[in-house]
């Protein structure tokens, strides 16, 4: 599967961005999907996971409450709404998935190295 990731940018804090990861060579209905980020100097983490195989959904802390995963299996795409945002938020992110039956979405659903593939990442930048 191919992902391609769109719809970041500049934004002012408080300030709100959708994400879109669109999947092509396959259908995400058999995968569980990632949104990952990188700010700069720190390491890759977990932002939110939605697996096909359950419908589960897990946040990380950060960001509960305001960003929301969603899934449009008729576009093949997987969206993340960002809420209320921060400049703690001003980072690289990335989408990931593979197949739903590896991803254990409350224990691996959030941990970069049980994705198999990603897409390039698209920047986001939170300021004022």
């Amino acid at each position: 599967v191919q992902l391609v990731e769109s719809g970041g940018g500049s934004v002012q804090p408080g300030g709100s961005l959708r994400l879109s990861c669109a999947a092509s060579g396959d259908n995400l209905d058999y995968y569980a999907i990632a949104w990952f980020r990188q700010a700069p100097g720190k390491e890759r983490e977990g932002v939110s996971c939605i697996n096909s195989h359950d419908g589960s959904i897990r946040y990380a802390d950060s960001v509960k409450g305001r960003f929301t995963i969603s899934k449009d299996s008729a576009k093949n795409t997987v969206h993340l709404t960002m809420d209320n945002l921060k400049p703690e938020d001003t980072a690289v992110y990335y989408c990931a998935a593979d197949s739903a039956a590896k991803i254990i979405t409350a224990l691996t659903g959030l941990q970069d190295g049980y994705y198999e593939y990603w897409g390039q990442g698209t920047q986001v930048t939170v300021s004022s």
